[in-house]
């Protein structure tokens, strides 16, 4: 189970969006592992995230690198989110040959995950697959902003924000970049992929 499974949206924003974290199992191979966390964020790093964090410390945009960086403990989760497959597929087969003895999981569109790793050699441990929303679905914000709200596995995104940052785009008080990085700030994280929080914002106000 992961908190990046349930990422809503088209297959073409989709597209853009990988998130990938890497975790220990407490208690059986945490100990002596924050040196491990800190390797695995030097190499997502390396790779062109658009976004980054350890859930310990927080993302990228909220805390800055040098913190979320220097800041690894043996319960740490560390995080990235990629927008393209080459920058996916090199970080994964570098995190690889680093052997840290971490588990990795990756996120994202189904075929494109899975021809990324037969690409490169890997052979994934389990899979899970998100079998959508159920219940009452109807009190759910509007799909549009859930494609975006769902970027925070942990919810932390309020749909309330991504309406005022809509507001204070059409009265040219925050550009689009902005917005989307005012919005990547609550996910602690670091898996709210800012360059498809862009994309989205557009597409919503151009139907305005």
């Amino acid at each position: 189970m992961t908190h990046t499974l349930h990422r809503s949206g088209s297959v073409e924003t989709l597209s853009i969006d990988y998130p990938v974290l890497v975790i220990a199992a407490q208690g059986i191979n945490s100990k002596n592992s924050a040196p491990k966390f800190r390797k695995a964020l030097e190499i997502i790093l390396k790779h062109n995230p658009v976004n980054f964090g350890d859930m310990k410390t927080g993302n990228y945009f909220r805390k800055g690198l040098k913190p979320v960086l220097s800041n690894t403990r043996e319960n740490s989760i560390v995080h990235g989110v990629f927008t393209n497959r080459k920058d996916l597929e090199e970080c994964l087969d570098e995190l690889r040959n680093a052997d840290l003895g971490l588990s990795v999981v990756v996120s994202g569109l189904f075929s494109e995950v899975w021809d990324s790793l037969k690409k490169i050699g890997l052979n994934p441990h389990s899979l899970n697959i998100s079998l959508g929303v159920w219940g009452k679905k109807e009190l759910l914000p509007e799909q549009t902003i859930l494609d975006i709200t769902t970027m925070c596995g942990h919810h932390c995104v309020s749909p309330l924000l991504v309406k005022k940052m809509l507001s204070d785009i059409k009265r040219d008080k925050i550009s689009v970049e902005g917005a989307a990085r005012e919005l990547a700030k609550p996910c602690v994280c670091g898996v709210f992929n800012t360059l498809r929080a862009e994309r989205l914002l557009e597409e919503m106000m151009a139907r305005t």
